[in-house]
């Protein structure tokens, strides 16, 4: 998971000690502050950041990491973890930035231009040190950015926020990076075709791999990885950004686990991308095609009995995923044969999960 630190050295009053709550509610990784006031109350789950920048202490209580180093406090104070803080406006600087990146466990950047290109020169020189790169950010949409620079993205992230309400929204867009899902393998019972409807194209801004796709299905609680077009077809060229999903009244997972139908997906949404392993990353939709087609019906049940529906476009060249990446044909389907799908275990109210009684056949 990402590091997130909230830095609340700007704030005053009523307003810091509400933000720094919503922190620690939302399980914000660190609390950053230059008054040691702001540390002493915070739980042990919290890392207390102390920036010095370039005042030198003469204690630092309530502390867990320093940022900045002023005076060599870290030979005073051997038993707190310390961290450069290093504002990158020129390729001298960048260098110092890589130099520290490779001697400690920390290093702390704050950018001057807005162009990334400096985060990637650092993130590809500190990919095999030790140390964690937290880069100062101006707000939640360039957070989004930075988690996802290189792929592997920045290690953690600090931003100052105005007011409450961003804490949250920080945590979720760290949590909506990389991650895994569990997979179940699911048994085809049934095929049917069932005439003419509208299926939906998914065409994302994104290399899919061969053995990645999009999580389909008829209910909430229960999907099926249907393929993306990364695998060659006789009559056109493979387009490794699609994804032939299916009917437009099915949900598709979104990040933090939301549900969209297909219908709703517009360019600039986001929705999972997951693969044979479960290994997931969100992606942004560029475009959705949707058209009329004969569709087929494909039932499934998992291990534990629950019943998986998936309606897709009645034609050979759509594809789902079974166990190893294995591609299946959906017009070659047959009762027995397996593929792979996701249980959500809870019910859906405009596409958040919710505890209520919801029965969906």
């Amino acid at each position: 998971m990402k590091i997130c630190w909230i830095d609340v050295r700007a704030l005053r009053g009523d307003v810091k000690r509400a933000v720094i709550e919503e922190a620690i509610h939302h399980r914000i990784d660190g609390i950053v502050s230059a008054d040691p006031a702001d540390l002493a109350e915070l739980p042990p789950t919290v890392t207390r950041v102390y920036f010095a920048g370039g005042q030198a202490p003469d204690e630092l209580p309530n502390t867990d990491l320093v940022v900045g180093d002023p005076a060599g406090l870290g030979q005073r104070w051997p038993g707190v973890e310390f961290a450069p803080y290093i504002e990158v406006v020129d390729h001298p600087s960048l260098e110092q930035a890589c130099r520290a990146a490779s001697l400690g466990s920390w290093v702390v950047v704050r950018f001057s231009d807005p162009t990334k290109i400096p985060l990637e020169i650092l993130l590809a020189a500190a990919d095999n040190e030790a140390a964690r790169v937290v880069t100062v950010v101006a707000d939640i949409e360039e957070a989004e950015i930075v988690f996802g620079v290189l792929e592997q993205g920045s290690d953690g992230v600090m931003l100052a926020p105005s007011g409450v309400g961003e804490a949250a929204r920080l945590r979720a867009v760290s949590e909506s990076g990389v991650g895994s899902l569990e997979l179940s393998e699911l048994e085809v019972i049934r095929i049917a075709h069932v005439g003419m409807g509208d299926r939906a194209c998914i065409d994302t801004c994104t290399h899919l791999r061969t053995d990645e796709g999009i999580l389909v299905g008829s209910h909430s609680k229960g999907m099926i990885l249907a393929c993306s077009e990364t695998h060659p077809l006789p009559y056109m060229p493979t387009r490794p950004f699609r994804v032939n999903a299916g009917a437009i009244h099915s949900y598709t997972l979104a990040p933090n686990q939301r549900t969209n139908y297909l219908s709703e997906l517009r360019s600039g949404s986001k929705v999972l991308a997951v693969d044979a392993k479960g290994g997931t990353r969100p992606v942004t939709v560029g475009r959705v095609k949707i058209e009329s087609r004969p569709l087929l019906s494909v039932d499934a049940v998992a291990p534990n009995g629950q019943p998986v529906n998936l309606i897709v476009q009645d034609d050979w060249h759509v594809r789902l995923l079974g166990p190893d990446a294995v591609v299946l044909n959906v017009t070659d389907l047959k009762p027995g044969d397996r593929l792979l799908g996701h249980l959500p275990t809870r019910d859906r109210h405009v596409g958040y999960p919710i505890d209520e009684f919801c029965i969906e056949v």
